[in-house]
């Protein structure tokens, strides 16, 4: 199933080889989920998903909450009228005042559709700043909304940091993980999706509690770009490489083919 998002570096179309990777357990765990693409195409008992977006948790937890009646609020807002700039505008203005969590969730879907490219970008005052997408008809993802209520109905949903995930994890627990990527090069380093960035000691810090969690027996799979400095800081994994085609600049007519990284941090034997 497709997430209802649309989201930047989402993992639908590689999720038959990332859940390849999955072993069988109790739980999944997405510190990083997004649009919960992998987590929507396996099949574990239980969910714990986090972002540290709090609008998109916002999002998840209210669609949670409230099932079907949640939708049709957000159904509203996917009409001719409000696919101009000058709407998208204002209710992106909307959003960025909005306190009353049912309505900001709502929003923050509508923004995600007819926004540019998927893009869910803030400026330093912490304000929803993607431009207007000029979307023919923008797609309202009913089915979508309605199977990720269904499967998550009783799943975790957090906004906190990833080690706090990651070292919670206890055996029977299995970790996915979809950071912002490390550059390819010292020129294409597009990874602040969030206040504070991404840089290379957060994912240093990542490999690390996966290390940890690891020897306390539990799987962590991690998603990235290949360079040496990606291969350096997994040097403790089971590492594959693919290549797929990616956008790598704010050009849409810029894709070219790179090499993505699946790194397995297996479990470690005990013989106790």
């Amino acid at each position: 199933m497709r997430p209802f998002l649309k989201w930047a570096g989402g993992k639908y179309r590689l999720t038959k080889r990332i859940n390849e990777k999955l072993p069988p357990g109790n739980r999944l765990l997405e510190p990083f989920a997004g649009s919960c693409a992998v987590s929507l195409n396996a099949d574990y008992p239980d969910y714990w998903l986090n972002d540290i977006n709090p609008d998109l948790i916002n999002l998840y937890q209210t669609l949670q909450q409230h099932g079907w009646p949640f939708i049709e609020v957000c159904r509203q807002y996917f009409i001719p009228a409000n696919n101009t700039p000058e709407k998208y505008y204002e209710l992106r203005d909307r959003f960025n005042r909005e306190t009353d969590p049912v309505i900001k969730a709502a929003l923050f879907l509508y923004l995600n559709r007819h926004g540019y490219n998927g893009l869910s970008r803030y400026n330093q005052k912490g304000h929803f700043n993607v431009p207007f997408g000029r979307f023919k008809k923008p797609y309202f993802p009913e089915t979508e909304l309605h199977y990720f209520y269904k499967k998550f109905r009783h799943a975790q949903f957090t906004a906190v940091d990833f080690e706090e995930i990651i070292l919670s994890a206890q055996p029977g627990d299995v970790i996915y993980c979809d950071p912002p990527y490390a550059p390819i090069n010292q020129t294409s380093n597009f990874t602040s999706y969030s206040a504070g960035g991404f840089n290379q000691a957060e994912q240093l810090r990542l490999a690390n509690v996966a290390a940890i969690a690891a020897s306390k027996g539990v799987t962590v799979v991690i998603s990235n770009h290949y360079s040496n400095f990606v291969m350096e800081i997994y040097s403790q994994a089971n590492i594959e490489t693919f290549p797929v085609r990616r956008l790598i600049s704010c050009n849409g007519e810029r894709r070219r083919q790179v090499d993505e990284v699946l790194a397995v941090f297996e479990p470690l034997s005990h013989d106790n």
